[in-house]
């Protein structure tokens, strides 16, 4: 972890972790008891992708993810709260209640959307970034998502038209090993040759280990910053392992990996690699975790509290459309 050791910023990187890290086991929880209905897909061993990475942008860069976007949305600073009552379906969330997990939007916070079709959100990114560079702002769109993406034809059009166009986007593959939809034997190719897939448009391309936080940050702040001054796309693999399954609807380890291979990948939870960090530098002690357990706790609380008693949309709502200004 190379970076410059400041106790105050490492703490605020380890509760935006934490804070995503609790909400979603409590979104688990409202799951199972038919609080949340449809689909869910959980972020929980990915924290350190979105929030190093966010971590890198200004407040007018653009967001952009797939159905798995609950840590992305409140990594850029969203309401929990409003999340949480999105996820209900209730009125007042980000969406009105109309978008519901995997659709989050928060266009004040310029996170642009979490979409559910495999791969269909990459050529919007690249129309975000477009527009950036046509109206000559130095803007920089970064776009999450996940290696099952890649076998996408929209995936191919979006990183060509970027590559073309020399356009102001990050493309960031969360690389958990196992794409969805796509033959486990592929997936497993899959994990060892992405950034191939972009150095073949012409993109720039490295990899990053997607369990350190800090190493994700530093990588992001200097791509960021040759993107927005020189223009052009990079795409950046982040080495990550999700410890749940695939979303609510499979186990914890899902059927196609064994539970001691995720209790090894556990060993380097993003949350326990920053902590054992600032403890060797002596930057925090555990009454600093415990007092950040207290209040994420009662943040995540507040969350449910303000979803469940908030009201459903009303049935006259159901044909207006979700304006966002």
């Amino acid at each position: 972890m190379a970076t410059t050791m400041d106790r105050t910023d490492l703490l605020s990187l380890y509760r935006q972790m934490l804070l995503i890290r609790r909400f979603e086991e409590k979104s688990a929880e409202m799951y199972a008891l038919a609080k949340i209905a449809g689909f869910l897909h959980l972020y929980i061993g990915e924290e350190a992708v979105a929030v190093g990475a966010i971590a890198a942008l200004r407040p007018d860069d653009y967001v952009i993810s797939a159905y798995r976007d609950h840590g992305h949305c409140l990594a850029r600073g969203s309401e929990p709260g409003k999340v949480m009552a999105e996820l209900f379906g209730k009125a007042t969330g980000l969406c009105k209640g109309k978008g519901g997990s995997m659709h989050l939007v928060d266009v004040e916070k310029r996170f642009m959307g979490g979409y559910a079709i495999v791969g269909g959100h990459l050529p919007l990114a690249t129309g975000l970034a477009f527009a950036s560079k046509y109206q000559s702002l130095d803007q920089v769109t970064v776009c999450f998502f996940g290696e099952g993406a890649l076998p996408s034809g929209q995936a191919h059009e979006a990183f060509n038209l970027a590559a073309l166009w020399k356009l102001p986007v990050i493309f960031i593959c969360e690389n958990n090993r196992y794409g969805m939809g796509t033959p486990v034997e592929r997936a497993v190719a899959l994990y060892t040759d992405i950034t191939e897939t972009a150095r073949s448009y012409g993109i720039a391309a490295e990899q990053v280990d997607g369990m350190d936080v800090l190493a994700v940050r530093s990588v992001m702040r200097r791509v960021v910053e040759q993107v927005r001054a020189t223009g052009g796309p990079f795409f950046i693999e982040a080495k990550t392992y999700r410890f749940m399954g695939h979303s609510m609807a499979d186990p914890a380890h899902g059927h196609y990996r064994t539970k001691e291979e995720v209790e090894e990948y556990r060993k380097r939870d993003p949350l326990l690699l920053l902590k054992q960090t600032m403890l060797s530098q002596n930057l925090a002690n555990e009454a600093d975790f415990k007092q950040l357990e207290q209040e994420v706790g009662a943040v995540v609380a507040a969350s449910i509290k303000f979803a469940e008693e908030s009201p459903f949309p009303a049935p006259a709502e159901l044909h207006e459309d979700v304006l966002m200004e």
